[in-house]
């Protein structure tokens, strides 16, 4: 599942429902105190469960009502509900108007503890009678409604809900489909949530203001979130055991209390067995210790967040080949605290090529780092004149200077160059074939060291036409300018972007280019892809080398979907991320050479040199 949209309504500094949207990479900017940590911590209640304190509801609003909504989209082809039988949220009527699912919790926070008081789905549901109610019927009163209603049950196993609850729905001319809320806290309706639950993110926060203890979070988050990865990854096989203790725990705890009323009826009639049971994750402990059996707590702050960025590198890694994944969302708080520029310019690097295959989201001060990313990846927290919030989404001429002013963007001098791509599987793109050709013997600029050091800023765009209105933004900060389009139409058309290539070359110290193929994924050599795909144990293999105009990452995904189970299904920007990483990172000169005779991507990068050296 992927996170497409939190509200939030009386919670801390959000009053009235206020609403955000999330991409692969999102980072939430504003003043100190506009309420950027409030939506992680909102995260942080939502997913992890954690509740509110006694302190988090609006304290001028309604404290009874403390809602936090999660919206979702990429949901999964099938689903375990009630049953250990699959069946889809789209059959059961449980997504909402858009196709998404959309889960309310809503909490008192008047509570000195504050708890949870509705859990459910609003969705386009049934709403006809005798046909809206059927989530939250268990299995012998779906038999009786089945009766009730005259439903055709000669091919239905009436053991199985959810072909009981279709054939229920088969009976009616009009099921009067309408916006209806699906209630999960109780009955058989907190079974339909418990399935739910077995797919969703796991989310892991990592604060800016650490505490310091045996245990330091900054060494131990990381880690525990591989262990929440690696449980969540067995959801549903840990919560066939869990429902398999708790019936046997039951029958003896049931069987014990009726001889107890042999003995002592009185005594028997006040007992009432009760199971505590701890998450899956306390059972697992991990810790590091630095040279000397030195604890990583008594180290100084910049070592420990080090750790961090260690940590995002080796996910990084790991997520180029691995195909059996829980989806995940990564919420960082500050990721430039007490690091030196170049680390949080790696930092950043890193996070967006995690992003390609999981969600992340920051939160930042720092300009440096909102400006790195495309700025349809900034949310905006702007406080109004009442004291209120409304939360602004980059892209428009306004809201980035609004962005500018708040951050107190300033010009940086040591910048040599702006690269504009159209995406940001470009950049790994480029990074990657940089390092080829060093390894092959060329000389170019190695651009992953460049951009470490601040002398080329990345500018994914997000496609031809952005790049071009990007290229006229920057025109006022007088510095060289390479552009990179793909040409996306076969000969004898022309470029897609052909003006705008043209336009930027009109431009002086400025050079754009369009791709001779359809796009970068068709410069992958098919060796280098299928040695990407063994590495991620994955047996389909590419038997040639595709055409300069086919349409690579579709061809990948739908030769790997083929393969793979519906929980590891890829799309377009999973194929592409794949390419990008694991497979340039397999390619050697001579596939370069093979795939690319002419040298058109060695003569891109001579002419960035050429651009380089001319700066002063």
């Amino acid at each position: 599942m992927r996170l497409v949209e939190l509200r939030l309504r009386n919670y801390r500094c959000y009053k009235d429902e206020i609403s955000v949207r999330f991409d692969d990479l999102t980072a939430l900017v504003g003043k100190n105190d506009a309420g950027k940590s409030t939506i992680m911590e909102a995260l942080d209640i939502f997913f992890n469960e954690t509740g509110p304190d006694e302190n988090d509801a609006c304290k001028h609003g309604q404290a009874n009502d403390l809602c936090i909504t999660a919206v979702f989209s990429e949901l999964p082809a099938s689903i375990i509900l009630d049953q250990d039988v699959p069946t889809t949220l789209a059959a059961e009527h449980l997504l909402n108007a858009n196709g998404e699912l959309e889960i309310h919790k809503v909490f008192n926070g008047a509570l000195a503890k504050p708890k949870i008081t509705c859990l459910k789905l609003v969705a386009q549901h049934p709403t006809a009678a005798r046909l809206d109610d059927l989530y939250s019927l268990n299995n012998s009163d779906l038999k009786k409604r089945a009766v009730d209603v005259g439903a055709d049950t000669t091919n239905v196993d009436k053991k199985i809900n959810s072909q009981l609850r279709e054939a229920i729905r088969i009976t009616a001319k009009n099921l009067q489909i309408q916006k209806k809320d699906i209630m999960l806290l109780d009955g058989n309706g907190a079974s339909f949530w418990k399935g739910i639950q077995a797919h969703l993110p796991a989310f892991v926060l990592f604060r800016a203001d650490r505490s310091s203890t045996d245990q330091d979070p900054e060494a131990q988050d990381p880690l525990n979130a591989a262990i929440k990865e690696a449980i969540r990854l067995q959801e549903t096989e840990l919560n066939k055991v869990q429902v398999f203790v708790e019936q046997e725990v039951k029958k003896i705890a049931d069987l014990t209390v009726s001889k107890l009323q042999e003995m002592d009826p009185r005594l028997a009639s006040t007992l009432n067995p009760q199971l505590t049971i701890k998450p899956w994750q306390s059972l697992f402990k991990v810790s590091i210790t630095g040279d000397a059996n030195i604890p990583i707590n008594k180290r100084g702050s910049g070592v420990r967040r080090l750790i961090l960025l260690g940590f995002f590198r080796a996910k990084a890694e790991l997520q180029r080949t691995q195909s059996n994944k829980q989806s995940i969302i990564y919420g960082i708080e500050e990721p430039e605290t007490s690091q030196h520029p170049r680390n949080q310019r790696l930092l950043m690097s890193v996070l967006q090529e995690l992003s390609a295959t999981e969600q992340v989201v920051i939160t930042t001060h720092t300009p440096m780092l909102a400006r790195v990313l495309p700025d349809t990846a900034l949310r905006f927290i702007n406080i109004k004149p009442d004291e209120s919030r409304e939360i602004l989404p980059g892209g428009s001429e306004v809201i980035n200077a609004s962005i500018a002013e708040s951050l107190g963007v300033l010009p940086d001098h040591n910048i040599k160059m702006f690269i504009g791509v159209e995406g940001k599987h470009d950049i790994p793109f480029l990074r990657n074939l940089a390092n080829i050709l060093i390894a092959g013997g060329e000389v170019v600029p190695n651009l992953a060291d460049l951009e470490l050091d601040g002398v080329i800023i990345f500018l994914p765009a997000g496609g031809g036409d952005s790049l071009a209105r990007w290229s006229d933004r920057l025109k006022g900060l007088h510095r060289p300018e390479f552009h990179l389009y793909d040409r996306d139409t076969a000969p004898p058309q022309p470029a897609a972007h052909q003006a705008d290539v043209d336009r930027v070359n009109q431009r002086p110290d400025c050079r754009a280019f369009s791709t001779n193929k359809r796009e970068i994924e068709n410069y992958v050599h098919f060796e280098a892809i299928n040695h990407a795909l063994g590495n991620a144990n994955i047996a389909t293999r590419l038997t040639h080398q595709l055409g300069d105009f086919d349409d690579v990452p579709t061809v990948l995904f739908n030769q790997v979907n083929a393969e793979v189970a519906p929980s590891n299904m890829w799309g377009e920007n999973r194929a592409k991320e794949f390419l990008n990483n694991a497979a340039l990172l397999c390619m050697t000169k001579a596939m370069l050479d093979q795939i690319d005779p002419q040298g058109e991507i060695l003569g891109w990068f001579r002419t960035m040199e050429q651009m380089l050296a001319a700066v002063v």
